[in-house]
Order: structure tokens, then C-alpha cells, then sequence
């Protein structure tokens, strides 16, 4: 039975939900690297592994990411807060006061961004730091469990992060052959 490809709506979420975690997560950052480049990357074994469960079918093949909308938004991002000219900038040089105020100045832009062209929600309704249960079958996609994971649910800990899910895209239609890998035309004053 093949697998249908996420909406355009539910690989935004991927991308954003995997960006964060790539950051929070150096050994995910190798991981997905590893993949990227098609090389294995072994995990050393537990010293002490419990025997394995019962064979778990086989996870679904990785499905490639249709570019589009992201390349959008990147377009979109760079529009109104000269995002990859940021993050392209070598920034060692400047000072914490003129990095500052020019990150200021991305972040009112991707703020704008994400407003106009998303409605964003927190997975979770709780405080971050208040303490709750994590019954059996929640749901994985939507809540990561950290720290000393041993056994099976239900789990309590404290929650680190509410979490975003994005419950609506507006992205602007696009005009016939416009190229989307131009994220920033060259500019040219005469």
C-alpha cells in the first residue's frame, strides 16, 4: 500500500519542527547529515541491552520533499527580514550591540512572516516547567520525550517545551513560471 505525501501544510510543520530539533540536537544534526550523504552511521551497542521485542514491521521508506514551499517561505523570509542575508553575513567581526539590532530587525520580519501567512498554536496548553503525564499511546509526532526514557508509558516529567503546530497556511499563490529558486533577485542600481 503506498503512502500518500504529506500536504504542503504537514512538511512546513516537518521542516520547522525538524530545524529546531536539528539545533536542540547535535546527534540528530549527525544523524540527518549521515543520511544526507548517504553514509551509515552506527550507533555503539548498550553494553547491557535487554534482549530485543518482537520484530516491529518495517518503518516506510523516506519520502523526498517537494522543494516548493519551502523555497516560498525562504523567499518570503528574505523579503521581509533580509533573513539569508543574516544568517549569510560572517558576524564575528561586529559587536553584541550591532548584532543586536540586526537581529532585531530579522526577527520583526520573520515575526511578520509567520503571522501573515500561518496560524501557529502550541502543541501543548500547559506552562512550560509544570509537571504531567504522558499516557499510554500519545502521540510521538507531536510529543518527544526526553532525558532518562526507560519502560513504557505512562510517563511523567516536566514539560521543556509547549511545542508549535501550524493549524492553517496562507502562502500567496504564485504566477505561472515564476522560478522559486530565486529566493532574492540580484539587485542592480543605475
Amino acid at each position: 500500500m503506498k503512502v500518500a505525501n504529506p500536504s504542503l501544510l504537514s512538511r512546513i510543520s516537518i521542516a520547522f519542527g525538524t530545524f529546531f530539533a536539528i539545533l536542540a540536537d547535535g546527534d540528530l544534526a549527525a544523524r540527518i547529515q549521515a543520511l544526507r550523504s548517504g553514509d551509515e552511521r552506527r550507533e555503539p551497542a548498550a553494553p547491557t541491552a535487554p534482549p530485543a521485542p518482537a520484530a516491529r514491521p518495517a518503518p516506510p521508506p523516506l519520502l523526498a520533499a517537494a522543494p516548493d514551499g519551502a523555497l516560498q517561505l525562504l523567499g518570503l523570509l528574505q523579503r521581509e527580514a533580509r533573513f539569508i542575508d543574516f544568517i549569510e553575513e560572517d558576524v564575528a567581526a561586529y559587536g553584541d550591540a550591532d548584532i543586536g539590532a540586526a537581529a532585531r530587525v530579522v526577527h520583526e520580519g520573520c515575526r511578520k512572516v509567520l503571522r501573515e501567512n500561518f496560524s501557529i498554536e502550541p502543541v501543548r496548553d500547559e506552562s512550560e516547567g509544570s509537571r504531567l503525564t504522558l499516557p499510554a499511546g500519545f502521540d510521538a509526532a507531536a510529543i518527544r520525550v526526553t532525558g532518562n526514557v526507560v519502560g513504557e508509558p505512562p510517563f511523567t516529567g516536566s514539560l521543556t517545551h509547549r511545542g508549535w503546530r501550524v493549524r492553517e497556511t496562507r502562502l500567496p499563490r504564485l504566477a505561472s513560471g515564476h522560478d522559486l529558486h530565486i529566493v532574492a533577485a540580484a539587485e542592480v542600481e543605475l
